[in-house]
């Protein structure tokens, strides 16, 4: 790519920020969602819309975005969803309505969904192929860092503000991004109109099935999945939308998204690993601050600081490894990644009701180290082999196998952990009845021993000391169920391994 400037890591400062804002919009406003239910009188259903559109039109941009690069031209389209994106957080901050916050927030999924893939290929474009590891390195400041601070972000800003600043914040920096770019970043000279007329089918195909996915992911576990006629009409409807989607772009002369690029190995071993790392990063993302604050009593700011340290861990690793890249087997360092992401959620399994601050930062900083050693590799491996003119298709779709792995993730965590509760505390409660002479025994004890100067009758002992007993119950099987998700997203890190071997060795240019 041809620049005005021949500093490379001015040009990586500048699309980093908005890879920045991107990504951490993306957590950001989850804390805020009780502030915002009150400011405009919205129940929980109707407020976690702004969670939901934002997701839904991240979802549907995001492979579209080589075409739009190439069809309005890199330089120009990334300009322009930079300026509309800080505008929609003015606009979001300043919603006079729920329905005004929610289009708002549209706005900012569409013009954000297509920014980051762009900014990630104006990376590989402005740095040399032997230099793509330290290119990954800085595009993943933002897209592994955003995730991490975002909510302690988000919490801070609404504790000692008010919410309407975690979009405010958006402004100065949305506003440097698109000085800096407008002056360094020029298109490349292979950058071309493609031929042809649009095609409008695949946008609503596309539109259609990952819409209505988004939907189904993000809102499956509050209406209990395939029980509610509302999650099977929107799954149906994603289904159908996906299915003809692939068939319109295999098909058609001149497809909205090429999927022939899904022919090339590396690649297609890439997306599915990034896929299965956005699913373990995610998923405990989301279960580890929710741990701590309805079993350890932490509040929001102190549980987004247990996670946050893990930002600072990746950045060490990223550095590390966006000097090794090219040097060392990538298959040893995305091992390495592996190996530290299944040690932490290990250490994770041995929560209990007495787990230190310390303890769960530990097994944090071990996670966000690890998460550096993946990130970096696979990435730089999956665009080993990719020609510069599909730089741009391939950066679409292997961000959106990243968000998709995040929002399945985060509905299948969320979901273990509501069933596996459930079960823990069926059978924890088995043999507490009214009619056990001995449970009734050791509970009129247990309450006799707590409360021995309370004056209470044995009746009341007897139904007070149920209650202790019940209460336990449930904090015990909560936790219980958590151990039973940090289990299960260390095997998903497991099953990462198989698909490591169908990466290169060494990433040479």
């Amino acid at each position: 790519m041809v620049m005005k400037t021949d500093n490379k890591y001015l040009i990586a400062f500048t699309t980093m920020l908005g890879t920045f804002i991107e990504v951490v919009d993306t957590s950001v406003a989850n804390v805020a969602l009780p502030h915002m239910a009150g400011t405009y009188g919205a129940g929980t259903d109707e407020i976690t819309w702004v969670i939901t559109s934002y997701l839904v039109a991240n979802a549907i941009i995001l492979p579209m975005t080589g075409w739009i690069g190439n069809f309005f031209g890199r330089k120009r389209a990334y300009l322009f969803c930079l300026i509309l994106f800080t505008l929609a957080s003015l606009g979001s901050g300043a919603a006079p309505s729920l329905y005004f916050l929610v289009l708002m927030r549209v706005i900012q999924g569409l013009a954000g969904g297509a920014m980051v893939p762009m900014s990630q290929a104006i990376l590989l474009e402005t740095f040399p192929k032997e230099e793509h590891g330290k290119a990954m390195a800085l595009f993943g400041v933002g897209v592994i860092f955003g995730p991490i601070i975002g909510p302690t972000l988000g919490g801070w800003v609404t504790d000692n503000w008010t919410w309407p600043w975690i979009f405010y914040i958006n402004i100065p920096v949305g506003v440097v991004a698109f000085i800096l770019g407008y002056f360094l970043i020029e298109d490349p000279s292979y950058i071309k109109k493609p031929e042809g007329k649009v095609d409008y089918y695949s946008f609503i195909f596309i539109s259609l099935g990952l819409g209505s996915l988004e939907i189904v992911l993000n809102r499956g576990e509050r209406y209990d999945w395939f029980n509610s006629g509302f999650i099977r009409f929107w799954s149906i409807f994603a289904v159908i939308g996906i299915i003809l989607f692939i068939f319109r772009s295999l098909t058609a002369r001149n497809p909205l998204v090429n999927l022939s690029i899904m022919k090339n190995k590396e690649y297609s071993a890439g997306t599915a690993l990034i896929f299965l790392t956005g699913f373990g990063l995610y998923g405990s993302f989301v279960m580890l601050p929710l741990f701590c604050q309805h079993l350890l009593g932490y509040n929001s700011t102190w549980a987004g600081l247990v996670i946050s340290p893990g930002g600072f861990a990746s950045l060490l690793a990223m550095a590390m490894v966006g000097n090794l890249s090219g040097k060392t087997d990538t298959r040893l360092l995305v091992m390495i990644g592996i190996i530290f992401n299944i040690i932490s959620l290990e250490i994770l399994t041995l929560v209990n009701f007495s787990s230190t601050f310390n303890f769960l930062m530990l097994s944090r900083l071990m996670q966000g180290f690890g998460l550096g050693f993946l990130f970096v590799p696979i990435t730089v491996a999956a665009y080993v082999r990719i020609p510069n003119h599909l730089t741009g298709q391939a950066t679409g779709l292997f961000n959106l196998m990243r968000n998709e792995g995040g929002s399945v993730g985060i509905a299948l965590s969320t979901t273990i952990l509501s069933r596996r509760s459930q079960f823990h505390q069926s059978r924890l409660s088995e043999n507490i009845s009214l009619y056990s002479s001995e449970f009734m025994e050791k509970s009129r004890e247990a309450f006799h021993y707590l409360f021995s100067y309370g004056g209470f009758d044995p009746v009341s002992s007897t139904y007070g000391g149920t209650g202790l007993f019940y209460r336990e119950i449930l904090r015990q099987s909560y936790l219980k169920a958590f151990v039973d998700v940090f289990e299960f997203l260390m095997i998903v890190f497991i099953l990462l391994i198989p698909f490591v071997f169908l990466l290169k060795g060494k990433v040479k240019p």
